[in-house]
């Protein structure tokens, strides 16, 4: 079914390189005397279950290990309800931080609210908001992250009428911010034919991708919201005929690359998971014992296609 070509932004979110840019030393302005007090315990709550969350989830394990701090993690399986559950859960046990990847926008202020009011600060990866009510973040600039895929489609189009495909991930925070920034960086001549929620779900972007190629057999391109959801799709394209459709994607992971490499995928966006939750850690610790660190940092985004594959930067951390 056509849908519009634009999404109604997410709202509260404040993107690194999306209105104001929010850098700088800073230190979380609650009490937090007793974080000089021992080792650190930090509570991990990740949003989902692909790729990018169990490679965050690892860097998250890995970096708390080397630097001695105890954590606790759950996990909210794309559900804002049961975010704010796990940030209640974490309340009880009393951990000195809380690293929030966070599933819905909503959920994240009052989560936020609920985290201030017990004197417990939150720390976010992917999305920031208003850096009085957290401890820091590390932006992933995902409507940025989106627009290099559009602008990539803008020069292989190259001025051709050309039809377009987006399979999202779960609507909120996170899928809402790339497509924006995806379908605003399309061309004029580019149509957004479809667009439905992959749900960060392989088979079920596999279900939209066949649906999509059956009702527009002239699609000539399409954006998915991960690799993995990228993949189902490609299966799905190819197995209904439909292998002219070229497909952009995001994350960077090493099957993905193979991919481009051998002409499944055309480009992809790295935002190195590893690196957002080394930066997490690391920051979160800092900030919270009063060292210096940004307030509001960023995870590097690069257009990584067939071309420059060999120079990608790792994903995920070694030992995935």
């Amino acid at each position: 079914m056509p849908t519009p070509s634009r999404r109604r932004k997410a709202t509260h979110v404040l993107l690194l390189g999306v209105g104001l840019l929010l850098s700088g030393c800073g230190s979380y302005s609650d009490n937090t005397d007793s974080a000089d007090d021992g080792p650190l315990t930090l509570g991990f709550i990740n949003g989902g279950d692909s790729q990018f969350h169990t490679c965050l989830q690892r860097s998250v394990e890995i970096n708390a290990k080397n630097n001695f701090a105890r954590l606790v993690t759950a996990n909210s399986r794309q559900d804002a309800a049961t975010e704010l559950s796990n940030i209640e859960d974490m309340i009880a046990r009393e951990v000195d931080a809380i690293i929030l990847q966070t599933v819905d926008t909503d959920a994240l202020k009052r989560g936020i609210e609920k985290a201030r009011s017990a004197d417990i600060p939150v720390f976010l990866t992917s999305v920031s908001t208003d850096p009085d009510d957290i401890l820091g973040a590390v932006v992933v600039d995902l409507e940025a992250v989106g627009r290099l895929d559009g602008q990539w489609i803008a020069d292989d189009a190259a001025g051709r009428d050309v039809q377009v495909g987006v399979i999202a991930g779960a609507p909120g925070a996170a899928s809402d911010l790339l497509t924006d920034g995806f379908t605003k960086a399309l061309p004029v001549h580019a149509e957004v034919v479809a667009e439905e929620p992959g749900m960060f779900n392989a088979d079920k972007a596999g279900e939209v991708a066949a649906t999509m190629a059956r009702a527009h057999p002239g699609l000539d391109y399409a954006f998915v919201a991960n690799e993995q959801m990228a993949f189902a799709a490609r299966k799905a394209f190819d197995a209904a005929g439909a292998d002219q459709v070229r497909i952009v994607t995001v994350n960077g992971t090493d099957e993905a690359l193979a991919a481009l490499k051998d002409g499944r995928f055309s480009a992809t966006v790295s935002n190195s998971a590893g690196n957002t939750g080394e930066l997490a850690v690391r920051n979160t610790i800092a900030l919270l014992r009063d060292r210096k660190a940004e307030k509001i940092d960023h995870t590097p985004i690069r257009l990584i296609t067939k071309n420059n594959a060999d120079t990608a930067p790792l994903y995920c951390p070694a030992g995935y």
